[in-house]
């Protein structure tokens, strides 16, 4: 298949709806695209096929391979997959080719044409907080696909935009093209320009960056590295796949040896500066919004670090308590989010950490409202009870 005839579908489905995030390439399925969370099939008037055979989807994937003009078949078929970037006039695509049942699957990630803003993305302002830090290892957690990669860009940006720093980003693939506007960018893709981020990020030690992006934390080498780069003065950005902040914390922990638990927990309360957690919502009206959760180390956060949580004090506990210093959980980004009317009763419910606290508030809000919290109604006490219960009634 030719490059213009491989642009000329895509571009076809990407003109299915301006939202859709992926595009989905599988044997057995038409085309389809993923919209506000959901798949969609799309049949295409200029290519109607309403069932991909195998040869379709190998054609697909080795045209996009052979177009980027990268080693990328090795890796295929060491490894099952392969992951990099493709573009077409002002479209930029994250690819991901894996095989399935010895048959080629491609799902194509949509990128954004441009870094949207705080307000555009509706992240809390703390996000310009982050931006200022100068040293220090930040991580943005969430599920593949909640703009985890989004939101570092951003901070990024802000960097980019209000100090003269040198900063270089590792990535798999590079999915943002940053502008050079006050710092200087230098973006490294993994398998094209690095083979591993623990190597990648060793060898940026030796670059002299002030900001460092990596990624993702993906195991132990990487980890330690990215403490060092820390502890040394640098500002680190990651990515962790872990479902809050808390979590966030127990994960890197599991990652390093139980023997050196004490003084991994000494490095990571004095090296953490953020974790930002991010869930996608279905909003009111189409599309989906983001629910976060912010931790920012403090002298309880830092304790918690140390000493572990116990059942009487949690990471939850602290962030919730913690909103002077601009910390808050999903819960109440969640009830936030419900009290302006972007999201369902039902969608908070659904997404809450804890669904107590969240159906308490919830039922506050509509109180406030004037809306019913509770679906019983006509009923009154039984005045005479106990005189039936007498007569055997």
């Amino acid at each position: 298949m030719r490059k213009q005839e491989l642009d000329f579908i895509l571009k076809n489905l990407v003109n299915y709806h301006p939202e859709i995030s992926d595009i989905v390439f599988t044997v057995g399925k038409p085309f389809q695209v993923i919209l506000w969370g959901e798949l969609k099939p799309v049949i295409l008037k200029t290519c109607p096929l309403e069932t991909l055979r195998p040869f379709h989807t190998e054609t697909i994937a080795l045209s996009l391979i052979s177009n980027v003009q990268t080693k990328l078949l090795d890796n295929y078929f060491n490894n099952g997959y392969c992951d990099f970037s493709y573009s077409l006039e002002n479209l930029r695509f994250r690819v991901n080719i894996f095989s399935q049942r010895g048959n080629f699957s491609i799902v194509m990630r949509k990128l954004p044409e441009r870094i949207p803003t705080v307000e555009e993305l509706h992240l809390p302002k703390i996000i310009y907080d982050i931006a200022q830090e100068k040293f220090g290892l930040v991580f943005v957690t969430g599920p593949t696909g909640s703009g985890k990669s989004t939101t570092l860009a951003l901070i990024l940006d802000l960097i980019n935009e209000s100090r003269a720093c040198h900063i270089i980003t590792l990535e798999d693939p590079v999915e943002f093209i940053h502008i050079h506007k006050k710092s200087t960018f230098n973006q490294r893709e993994l398998g094209v320009d690095f083979f591993s981020f623990a190597d990648g990020l060793r060898a940026s030690l030796r670059q002299a960056p002030n900001v460092i992006l990596v990624g993702e934390t993906r195991d132990r080498e990487t980890l330690e590295i990215a403490l060092m780069a820390a502890e040394t003065g640098h500002l680190v950005l990651s990515t962790l796949h872990t479902t809050d902040a808390g979590h966030a914390i127990h994960r890197v922990l599991s990652m390093l040896p139980q023997s050196e638990e004490a003084f991994t927990r000494l490095r990571l309360a004095e090296s953490l500066k953020w974790v930002v957690s991010q869930r996608l919502l279905p909003k009111i009206g189409g599309g989906r919004i983001v629910a976060t959760e912010v931790m920012r180390k403090n002298l309880r956060i830092r304790e918690l670090i140390l000493n572990g949580e116990t059942p009487e004090k949690t990471f939850y506990d602290v962030i919730e308590t913690s909103g002077a210093f601009g910390m808050h959980t999903f819960d109440q980004s969640i009830i936030n989010l419900y009290n302006e009317g972007l999201i369902t009763e039902e969608v908070a419910m659904a997404y809450a950490s804890s669904k107590t606290n969240v159906r308490q508030e919830l039922d506050k809000i509509k109180l406030q409202r004037g809306e019913k919290t509770t679906d019983l109604e006509g009923l009154s006490i039984d005045v005479d009870y106990e005189k039936k219960i007498k007569r055997g009634i």
